[in-house]
């Protein structure tokens, strides 16, 4: 289990200048404190309702 220890806006400003979507990259910690990182879509984030602290969705769910 990972839990979600940062978001990092990284497109920030960036928005308008191409086609894609909007993306922010995630920091998870799992149980042993290992730290790794994704980046996933704003609006996926946003619309799975996940956020500082949430638990990270198991990859088959993703």
């Amino acid at each position: 289990m990972k839990i979600i220890k940062h978001i990092f806006d990284g497109d920030f400003g960036c928005e308008e200048s191409n086609n894609k979507k909007p993306t922010v990259s995630l920091t998870l910690i799992d149980e042993a404190g290992n730290e790794s990182y994704i980046a996933v879509e704003d609006e996926w984030l946003t619309n799975n309702g996940l956020n500082i602290g949430d638990t990270w969705p198991e990859e088959e769910q993703i």
